[in-house]
């Protein structure tokens, strides 16, 4: 058991399937007391009853005072979790684009404004992040995607370097391909990037665990990324051209 989550009050958004679901698994097997967030009400309530845990359905960025209030007035671990693929190029509507932010970034600082300063008031807490390994590197196919993962990456190290030394832990998920509905729905460019080393999100659901025992903020649950990253960062010019052979092998599938 992981000491740092018995007993703790967690809200894990976007928990009626796949990453989130697991998440609320293993923190309600870790002996935390769980609320399920789902905008598919009966979702959340499904997931909830199997784990002895809490639904509170709705919009994500709505939800922290009721989750608070079903907690009995505290939240010690808050996994903004829910996500939106959103594929397209820089052409894709506003629309699009508009609803990807709000969702893959503006969710969580929306969740941040109304946990931190009772976190900072004592001195603790935790904010879980699911990213994707598309907020280090990007992905193909998926302008608004990327570029929202990017930016939920980037509010989460803030947050980390930020609070760290006023007792406030962050965590930034950031996998690869994971066997869920969202992966289906990335289509071509999923089944040639993501499906070959696809993951289970229980799998997810550990690489967390480990590193909250490890008091790590990035959490990799497909190692390899690392790698990728660092080239990334180091010859830019050569992961470009790389991406862009991938790119180019995408198009020629379509």
């Amino acid at each position: 058991m992981v000491e740092a989550v018995q007993d703790a009050g967690v809200v894990v958004t976007g928990a009626g399937g796949g990453i989130g679901a697991a998440l609320a698994r293993r923190f309600a097997a870790e002996g935390a007391r769980v609320v399920v967030n789902d905008l598919d009400a009966a979702k959340a309530k499904a997931v909830a009853e199997e784990i002895g845990a809490i639904a509170v359905p709705g919009d994500a960025s709505t939800i922290v005072a009721e989750a608070r209030d079903a907690l009995g007035g505290t939240i010690d671990v808050y996994c903004a979790n829910a996500g939106l693929p959103s594929a397209g190029s820089e052409s894709a509507d506003e629309k699009v684009w508009a609803l990807a932010w709000d969702v893959n970034v503006m969710a969580h600082v929306r969740a941040a404004q109304e946990l931190l300063p009772a976190w900072l008031e004592r001195g603790s807490g935790r904010f879980v992040s699911t990213v994707s390994a598309a907020g280090l590197l990007t992905m193909i196919g998926a302008a608004p995607y990327s570029v929202t993962k990017h930016g939920a990456y980037a509010f989460a190290e803030w947050l980390s370097l930020t609070y760290r030394h006023r007792g406030v832990k962050v965590h930034a998920i950031c996998p690869q391909g994971v066997r869920t509905d969202m992966l289906d729905a990335t289509g071509s460019a999923g089944a040639l990037v993501l499906q070959p080393t696809a993951i289970e999100p229980e799998t997810v659901a550990d690489a967390l665990f480990a590193g909250i025992e490890e008091d790590r903020f990035l959490i990799l649950p497909h190692p390899e990324v690392a790698g990728y990253y660092q080239v990334r960062a180091a010859e830019p010019d050569r992961w470009l051209t790389n991406m862009n052979h991938i790119q180019q092998k995408w198009e020629a599938t379509r």
